[in-house]
């Protein structure tokens, strides 16, 4: 064997020693040699099952807009986007949310415990206004309305309610009514009473003047919100806050007073805390509404639908029969029909199988039962490079050729092949998996990547893999001697 096998091999056997530690793995720790307190790496490699294997909610979501209104592809995946985040902020792993144009969201939550409450986070738009009260305070609760996003403000001062209404003490005025024969009794008639205008409270800025928000833990109890303000915005708020002291300030979230603090002396460097009565959970979901901004569009919900964990926890259990069946039988035709190099082409399939398991937990790929079906048909198509190579490898040892000669040739002629049969698949998944990313088809996207992934493990299996382990193999062995060992 010459040294070019011995330098894959160098590469070949680290890679399935790594495989086999991850495989077995579900928390990798390496430990920071110059630091006892932190890890180099600390991560969970579990593997991670999708919606349909490990249950839960799977939510449709459409665009709360008039019928004839227009979407922009942009706003509905800028959309898809921010609730991605916010689910994730919730503690919800590996969400799936995925466009299904033109107006709708598929989202899928695995594992999922509180449905309501992320439902509940979804949905908020999570406009978040700062409003000014002047001196008279409104209960926390209150639904009010600003001077926010209207096309004519109030010129009032800042700091005061804007619009008018009419004087409680307002009394009906009478007027007579004159008939053509004038009479000793007319009719008296009352005026309309005056319906008092709404007040609408001038919003001093919104929640787009923040730049970070966390939830931090009260000085007496409970939880309070700390966030920072953005260079340009923390002139204003502290030239406002230095104007209006002892006046009140509201946080007002989707028009609903959440907080109504007291603006004790002026507020610079841009920090502030809001304060109300809430718990960490409550605390946490503002604060993610807040970090992640104000929806473009805003959503309802269509349908929502509960998955069961029996149904995955089934079909796991039939998935890994059916590819523990699949990967058996291939391995017992290829050693009974092409002998000794079938039973090379075992070991890579081997390895095949434990590098594609490593990839999945490394990525991470979440499992679907359509993911789990391209794997198996990847164990099929991992052989098939190793049944091209080996029918010309016979055909160059029946024409007399060394085994080594053999080895080389049936790889070199049967690589044409190889390839395109191959290039084929992947273009074929790259179609599959654009498919399914565009019209929220999670079930063609899952079988796409795993069966790409298939491919390309399998590839450097055959090549690389199965080839050197021929060489190291086969290259002390005389065909001519045993040729029942090739199946010749």
């Amino acid at each position: 064997m010459n040294r070019r096998q011995y330098n894959w091999l160098f590469l070949i056997i680290p890679l399935i020693a790594l495989a086999i530690w991850v495989d077995a793995s579900k928390q990798i720790t390496i430990p920071n040699p110059f630091n006892s307190q932190s890890s180099l790496i600390d991560r969970n490699v579990d593997i991670q099952l999708g919606l349909d294997l490990r249950g839960g909610l799977q939510v449709l979501l459409e665009a709360d807009l008039p019928a004839n209104a227009t979407v922009s592809s942009d706003d509905l995946n800028v959309t898809r986007q921010i609730l991605e985040s916010r689910a994730n902020a919730l503690g919800v792993s590996e969400v799936v949310m995925q466009v299904a144009p033109p107006r709708r969201i598929v989202a899928e939550f695995p594992g999922l415990q509180d449905p309501a409450q992320v439902i509940a986070s979804l949905q908020q738009t999570g406009l978040l206004e700062f409003v000014d009260m002047g001196t008279t305070p409104v209960a926390s609760g209150t639904i009010i309305e600003t001077d926010y996003g209207t096309s004519t403000s109030s010129t009032t001062t800042t700091g005061t309610p804007s619009g008018t209404s009419t004087s409680p003490t307002d009394t009906p005025s009478a007027t007579a009514t004159t008939a053509a024969t004038a009479t000793t009794n007319p009719a008296i008639t009352p005026s309309p009473t005056a319906t008092p205008a709404p007040t609408i409270y001038h919003t001093v800025m919104t929640g787009a003047a923040l730049s970070s928000v966390n939830v931090q833990a009260g000085q007496l109890s409970g939880f309070v919100i700390a966030f920072t303000l953005k260079s340009d915005s923390s002139t204003l708020f502290a030239d406002f806050t230095g104007s209006h002291i002892n006046q009140y300030l509201a946080i007002v979230l989707d028009k609903r007073v959440i907080s109504v603090p007291t603006i004790s002396n002026k507020i610079s460097g841009g920090q502030g805390i809001i304060q109300g009565s809430f718990t960490q959970d409550s605390a946490n979901t503002l604060a993610i509404q807040l970090r992640y901004g104000s929806l473009p569009i805003p959503v309802k919900v269509v349908e929502s639908l509960s998955v069961g964990p029996t149904l995955g926890a089934e079909s796991v259990r039939r998935s890994l029969i059916a590819g523990i069946i699949g990967l058996l039988v291939v391995v017992v035709f290829m050693g009974v029909y092409y002998r000794l190099p079938g039973l090379i082409a075992d070991v890579a399939l081997v390895s095949f199988t434990l590098i594609c398991l490593m990839l999945y937990k490394l990525i991470p790929v979440v499992l679907t039962l359509s993911g789990i079906a391209g794997f198996i048909l990847s164990i099929g198509m991992a052989v098939d490079a190793n049944i091209l190579i080996f029918e010309r490898l016979k055909e160059e040892l029946r024409a007399g050729r060394t085994l080594r000669q053999a080895i080389d040739l049936g790889w070199k002629r049967a690589w044409p092949s190889i390839r395109d049969s191959n290039s084929s698949t992947l273009i074929t998944c790259i179609i599959l998996f654009w498919f399914g990313s565009t019209f929220g088809a999670s079930v063609v996207k899952g079988f796409a990547l795993t069966l790409a992934l298939g491919v390309l493990i399998s590839l450097f299996t055959a090549i690389i893999v199965s080839r050197t382990f021929l060489h190291v193999v086969l290259d002390t062995i005389k065909s001519t001697e045993h040729p029942r060992w090739f199946g010749i």
